[in-house]
């Protein structure tokens, strides 16, 4: 399998992060919305207030430029009669939610039957909260448009289907203890974020441990955050993280190097139970 890189880009309204099926999915299902609106002779503002949403973003979607949520097209289709037609468009749009340089990592992670991370400097995407999510995103410079935060967050939101899959992977992670001291999105928004980890950690089949700040020995250091997946089928593959690029491989070498790495790590954190009473005393000082 090839590596993948992408460009964490912030430019989604001058250029969308969509492959070319992608787009021209997306030019499709604006074109006919455009054209059912003007069969029943509405301006984008009318068709908006009907169902719900902005003329900006009813304009968005016409042109292209904007994944329509599936109400948005429920609601469109009714209220534009158009017999289920826009309505139909549901599954296909809901695959173009992932920004392509997700994409790759989702996929996988759809088919993991173990999964591995460790996060050294925000709590890990599969453990986030949306508005923690949505923090992070408003933080991002240069600055994303309202259109990319929606957008990646409900990728994010939607990766965390692994918690509902069945037969349930084994799922564990390490967080770095600063994560759960940096009030990403305010202190009412870190305190669901930790609500949540101690929710996740008491699952049966998932392991949440924390790596205290005053561990002398460390073997993450320097390293970056990265994620180890375990297919049903198929060659490990590893998911690495640095400031502008997000790669997947499934390089033996690379991979065996961030195992070997892992399990030390886990090694040196607090145990799960350990974990979920040091993230229990962070929340009560939140």
């Amino acid at each position: 399998m090839a590596n993948t890189t992408g460009p964490m880009d912030d430019e989604a309204e001058q250029q969308p992060d969509w492959d070319e099926g992608t787009a021209e999915l997306l030019k499709t299902v604006g074109k006919q919305v455009r054209l059912w609106r003007e069969r029943a002779h509405l301006t984008q503002a009318e068709v908006g207030k009907a169902i719900g949403y902005t003329e900006h973003q009813v304009s968005a979607v016409e042109r292209g430029r904007r994944i329509p949520k599936p109400e948005f097209l429920d609601r469109a289709d009714e209220a534009l009669g158009a017999g289920g037609i826009l309505a139909a468009f549901k599954e296909d749009v809901a695959q173009a939610r992932y920004p392509k340089k997700v994409r790759d990592l989702a996929r996988f992670e759809a088919d993991a039957a173990e999964l591995g991370a460790y996060a050294s400097s925000v709590i890990h995407g599969l453990l986030q909260t949306e508005s923690y999510a949505q923090g992070l995103y408003r933080m991002h410079r240069p600055m994303l448009d309202e259109d990319a935060i929606e957008r990646n967050v409900a990728a994010r939101m939607a990766r965390q289907e692994i918690f509902e899959r069945r037969p349930a992977p084994f799922l564990s992670f390490v967080q770095e203890e600063v994560t759960l001291r940096r009030p990403v999105g305010g202190r009412m928004v870190m305190r669901g974020q930790l609500e949540r980890l101690l929710h996740v950690g008491q699952l049966r089949n998932v392991e949440v441990q924390v790596m205290p700040t005053d561990r002398e020995d460390h073997a993450g250091l320097g390293g970056g955050s990265f994620l180890l997946l375990d297919p049903r089928n198929g060659h490990k593959v590893a998911h690495s993280e640095a400031a502008l690029f997000n790669r997947v491989t499934a390089e033996r070498k690379e991979v065996r190097v961030l195992e070997a790495r892992y399990g030390i790590i886990r090694a040196q954190a607090l145990t799960p139970r350990e974990s979920l009473a040091f993230i229990e005393k962070v929340l009560g000082e939140t």
